[in-house]
């Protein structure tokens, strides 16, 4: 009776599950649009999303040694590239959309303080 009970429970739990799931990223995602997605160096991955009805920038990024959200993003054209920029206390994160060689690929720079601590080339992905 009891292996009964724990299989019955767990095929009720198993599409549940599944159902939150794919409900909450769908959800998630419905308020702001995806502008950039990049593949960088390092195992960085970046997307730079846009909130449909604020305007807002968010930057999304996920690496091995974690995910990182900030929001409060500004976009700048210089010299025809875009760049993305975010802060987060004493770190600025610096996505460039292209660049003016290959429009393709791109740069990640983070810096600390105003100084240049990481950059890793990109590709879109």
């Amino acid at each position: 009776m009891k292996t009964l009970l724990k299989r019955s429970a767990l095929l009720l739990a198993l599409p549940i599950s599944i159902l939150a799931n794919f409900s909450l990223s769908a959800s998630a995602d419905s308020t702001a649009g995806i502008i950039l997605s990049t593949k960088c160096q390092g195992g960085y991955n970046i997307n730079i999303w846009q909130n449909y009805t604020s305007g807002e920038l968010l930057y999304r990024a996920t690496n091995p040694n974690g995910n990182l959200s900030l929001g409060k993003g500004t976009k700048q054209a210089t010299e025809g590239v875009r760049v993305y920029k975010f802060r987060n206390i004493n770190y600025e994160y610096w996505v460039w959309d292209g660049t003016l060689d290959n429009p393709q690929s791109g740069t990640l720079e983070v810096y600390k303080n105003n100084r240049l601590l990481m950059r890793q080339t990109c590709t879109k992905s």
